[in-house]
């Protein structure tokens, strides 16, 4: 009697160990999940520093950075200027002409000396917000990358002048590319006659594009071109060349389009009015879309490697970053491609005459 109730309390126990030892497993991997949507979240977003990668202390559990500190300025009673490391990624607290400041969720709040942050009954923060000015990281990638446009392109304009109207050096890659633009893509677009005062634009705009892609796909992690604001920008260039440009003939199709009984132009007038809108904002969406679908597909996918954590899935996960590594690099090249084309077709559109 007394051995069955020794065994079954033993049952018991190794029950209730095992559900015990099973409910800690799951709160790891919860917790696990909750790290790599925390790092996939981090890669996406803009940041006042530019991380490389970071490590976590086994015994204390806390996180440590590697990378290098970017300008912070902010515009508060006057101008704030100091580096992001002293933010310390929101663990510290930075004094500046009497005023406290804290990252907070990627956003730099006006704070007292403890770093309190309030919040309303709907759970928005009510700091005080200055107006920020810093070289983020999309910022910086941004600098880098024109840097480098004007670097190549002032030296392929040199070769031209210095071996007899041929490229030479790196410009003999770039070369059939500026012509593949002005040939395929401007002069069907725009017309011969027309095309030329627009080349700068969408020459400046492909390989702009094109290089903010690859650099996001680089081990840097930038994700310029996934940042709505950035895509907002070129749309917003586009839009103002376009209307800016425009001549009689476009307006005249959008306000009293020609063939269209004349009941019927006032009804179509809001619409076309609407369209001149829609594009620039599809532009924006376009490649905001895909170039953040790509990299948060990509880091999911690394991500279920350490999810995994055996042999088959870890292999079959990192088969699958490989092969879609391959098609964001072809991404990258067909966005830059379709933002140039689509905005060589509006500003052909806006110059287009009566006969065409």
């Amino acid at each position: 009697m007394v051995y069955k109730i020794s065994r079954s309390f033993f049952l018991l126990l190794m029950l209730v160990y095992a559900s015990f030892g099973y409910a800690l497993e799951e709160e790891k991997e919860q917790t696990l999940q909750e790290e790599i949507t925390e790092y996939i979240y981090h890669h996406v977003q803009d940041s006042h520093d530019f991380s490389l990668f970071s490590t976590k202390d086994k015994y204390t559990g806390e996180k440590k950075y590697y990378g290098f500190p970017l300008p912070v300025i902010l515009i508060d009673d006057g101008v704030k200027f100091f580096m992001s490391s002293k933010l310390d990624h929101g663990k510290k607290v930075v004094e500046s002409s009497g005023k406290y400041y804290k990252l907070y969720h990627g956003k730099i709040y006006e704070t007292d000396s403890e770093g309190y942050i309030s919040y309303d009954e709907n759970g928005k923060v009510t700091n005080a917000r200055p107006l920020d000015l810093s070289i983020t990281k999309s910022v910086f990638s941004i600098l880098l990358v024109s840097i480098l446009m004007f670097y190549l392109f002032r030296s392929l304009a040199r070769s031209y002048n210095d071996n007899n109207q041929i490229a030479k050096g790196v410009g003999r890659f770039f070369e059939p590319i500026v012509i593949y633009i002005r040939d395929e893509i401007a002069i069907p677009s725009i017309g011969e006659e027309k095309h030329k005062k627009y080349m700068s634009f969408l020459l400046t705009l492909f390989f702009f594009i094109w290089f903010l892609n690859l650099l996001g796909l680089s081990p840097l992690g930038v994700n310029a071109t996934g940042n709505i604001a950035v895509t907002f920008g070129l749309a917003l260039v586009t839009f103002l060349i376009t209307n800016l440009t425009a001549n009689k003939t476009y307006w005249k199709h959008i306000f009293w389009m020609p063939g269209v009984p004349v009941w019927l132009k006032p009804l179509l007038a809001p619409i076309e009015l609407l369209g001149v809108f829609i594009k620039p904002f599809s532009l924006m969406i376009r490649l905001y879309a895909n170039i953040l679908a790509g990299h948060i597909v990509l880091y999911s996918l690394i991500g279920l490697i350490f999810i995994f954590k055996n042999l088959v899935g870890s292999s079959l996960s990192l088969v699958l970053v490989f092969f879609i590594s391959i098609i964001e690099v072809l991404v990258a090249l067909l966005q830059a491609y379709i933002f140039t084309l689509l905005s060589a077709l509006y500003f052909g559109f806006a110059v287009q005459e009566d006969d065409h």
